[in-house]
């Protein structure tokens, strides 16, 4: 027989039937000291931060909205995500604008970064399991671990980072014109 099928997902990695991740580009930024990186299939564009308009009664990890031409963009902060504490905003923070899959189809949302590094193949020889933290949630975010350059970084899962939980929220503006 010949070699088993597999399936690309949308973080741009591919998937074998027994579930081994193997290796594929990833655009990869910094949050505070951290690199991260997310799989380019689900980028859509890399814009400069600004043009943010507060939405109230939103989550404190969703700095807002923008208007991506005539489009009305949720904006949600990762460091505030994972951390809690919002992005001081600086000249090199970016919005990498990234496609979501829902229900009702898929979302555009923008992710505040403090800056963006390159986009970089990893082989999955050099893609590590996440590591057990002891607290699930934290591993729930990450989908591996990357070897780029003799240091790792943090390849994230973006449907997890932008769970049912911050969807819903999202969802909940729907009076300013967005959607989940």
């Amino acid at each position: 027989m010949g070699q088993p099928l597999t399936r690309t997902d949308r973080q741009g990695a591919v998937d074998a039937p027994g579930g081994d991740q193997r290796g594929g580009q990833y655009l990869t930024f910094n949050l505070g000291s951290e690199m991260y990186g997310l799989g380019i299939l689900s980028i859509k564009e890399i814009i400069q931060y600004g043009g943010v308009s507060k939405v109230p009664m939103l989550p404190d990890f969703i700095r807002g909205v923008i208007n991506l031409r005539g489009t009305v963009v949720p904006v949600v902060d990762l460091t505030a995500r994972f951390n809690g504490h919002l992005t001081q905003t600086a000249r090199r923070n970016c919005i990498v604008i990234v496609e979501t899959g829902g229900d009702d189809g898929n979302q555009d949302v923008g992710l505040v970064v403090d800056s963006v590094s390159a986009v970089v193949e990893i082989p999955a020889a050099d893609i590590e399991p996440p590591p057990a933290f002891g607290v699930r949630i934290e591993s729930d975010f990450i989908d591996g671990m990357g070897k780029v350059d003799g240091h790792f970084t943090i390849l994230l899962n973006l449907e997890r980072v932008l769970d049912a939980d911050g969807l819903a929220a999202l969802a909940s503006a729907g009076g300013s014109g967005v959607s989940a």
